[in-house]
């Protein structure tokens, strides 16, 4: 006898994993503390993971509506792909630097921490989603819409990875001598700086390896009136994207 595998998408099915991001930003100090503490860990990523996935999906179709239903359908399953495979590239260098200069923060956790950046700056864009439609509907200018997206994505992922660099930044250690006196530690002190100049190498890498990854994965926008290209040949870079689009409003 055959069974009938019946899927709910109730709203209610998706209420603890919503829980999760409310948590989140209701009490971010307590949510990275439990973290650290190995307090529910799994639980945490799996459900910043959906709500995350599920925000950038729907700001990927928002922008992918400039073209065709298509690019709607493209960019709403590659925008989380970006965030998630960027992490996945970047998480092991974060890991085993830190463990190497005396990190006992374990990867499961560093994933947790990342996907709450990622949740963050996906959160963000969910909430600029009302005035991206609203250009959308209102302007006919594609390299106006292009930029409007540059400036939102670079300003929400500059506080996603600003996120990152407060939670991860190794606390001050001490010692404190039997008579209650505070011992400064010159090597304690050293690592520390070491592993703050890592931190900031390591946020210099994400941002080029997304910025990077997005040029791969392009087109996001496609164009007014284009046809539907899943991928684009490697050629150029972001930046210079940018540069172009720049002169083009602003000359043409």
């Amino acid at each position: 006898m055959s069974r009938v595998i019946k899927f709910n998408f109730s709203p209610n099915n998706f209420m603890p994993f919503f829980s999760v991001l409310i948590d989140l930003l209701s009490d971010r100090d307590r949510f990275i503390q439990e973290i650290y503490d190995g307090i529910k860990v799994n639980t945490k990523i799996f459900g910043l993971l959906v709500c995350s996935s599920i925000f950038l999906a729907i700001y990927g179709g928002l922008i992918g509506a400039v073209s065709s239903w298509m690019q709607v359908l493209s960019s709403a399953a590659k925008l989380p792909f970006l965030f998630l495979i960027t992490l996945a590239i970047c998480l092991p260098a974060l890991y085993f630097f830190n463990v190497y200069f005396g990190a006992k923060t374990r990867l499961s956790q560093y994933t947790a921490i990342l996907l709450c950046a990622v949740t963050i700056t996906s959160t963000l864009l969910f909430g600029f989603a009302p005035v991206t439609l609203f250009f959308l509907i209102t302007t006919e200018s594609y390299f106006f819409f292009l930029l409007l997206n540059v400036v939102i994505f670079t300003l929400t992922g500059i506080i996603g990875v600003y996120f990152l660099y407060q939670v991860l930044l190794p606390k001050v250690e001490t010692i404190v001598s039997d008579k209650g006196l505070v011992i400064e530690d010159t090597a304690i002190d050293k690592n520390r700086k070491v592993r703050i100049s890592i931190l900031k190498f390591w946020l210099g890498l994400y941002a080029f390896v997304g910025s990077q990854m997005a040029w791969t994965l392009r087109p996001f926008f496609g164009s007014f009136g284009s046809k539907f290209d899943l991928f684009r040949p490697r050629e150029g870079n972001f930046y210079m994207a940018v540069w172009n689009a720049i002169k083009h409003l602003f000359v043409s």
